[in-house]
């Protein structure tokens, strides 16, 4: 199936359906990790998550995209996570620009995850410029209380300081 076809194949109750779920229960995250194998020292990991006690949606939103994986944490709760660059940008943002979530946060997050994932796809993140241009974009990504994040801007900036670390 054709690219724009999957995209008008989906009943359109059900893509207002999910987005609406996803725009109360979902989350778009970008994380960093230290890989001294890797050329930039980072490996950047755009994420697309959804948990819910009742695997009834994350099924329908992993059939509706076609992409993404289901996993059972210990505590019984079901994430449906996509993780793969090209499955975001193939399918779950143009899912999200046909069927927009109406939160201002959920948008502006939406938002800014749509360019890190243009930058990631586009192998910016295999450049320091680039990989700097993502961390800050990352810094306003899901503000406010409770993010956690282990690796930040300062750490981004870090390598800068280090030639050593950039190979």
């Amino acid at each position: 199936m054709d690219h724009k076809d999957w995209l008008k194949s989906i009943p359109s109750e059900r893509g207002w359906y999910m987005a609406g779920f996803v725009d109360g229960e979902g989350s778009f995250n970008v994380s960093f990790a230290r890989k001294n194998d890797y050329r930039s020292g980072w490996q950047v990991t755009p994420s697309f998550n959804v948990s819910q006690r009742d695997n009834t949606n994350l099924f329908l939103l992993k059939k509706y995209l076609g992409c993404g994986r289901l996993k059972r944490r210990k505590d019984g709760c079901w994430i449906f996570v996509v993780e793969n660059p090209n499955s975001l940008k193939e399918r779950v943002i143009p899912f999200f620009k046909r069927f927009e979530l109406l939160s201002s946060k959920a948008k502006t997050n939406f938002s800014l995850f749509c360019k890190i994932v243009d930058l990631i796809v586009g192998d910016k993140h295999l450049t320091e410029t680039g990989l700097e241009q993502i961390a800050l974009i990352r810094e306003k990504l899901n503000e406010g209380r409770g993010r956690k994040r282990k690796f930040n801007l300062s750490d981004i900036q870090s390598l800068k300081e280090s030639p050593e670390t950039i190979r």
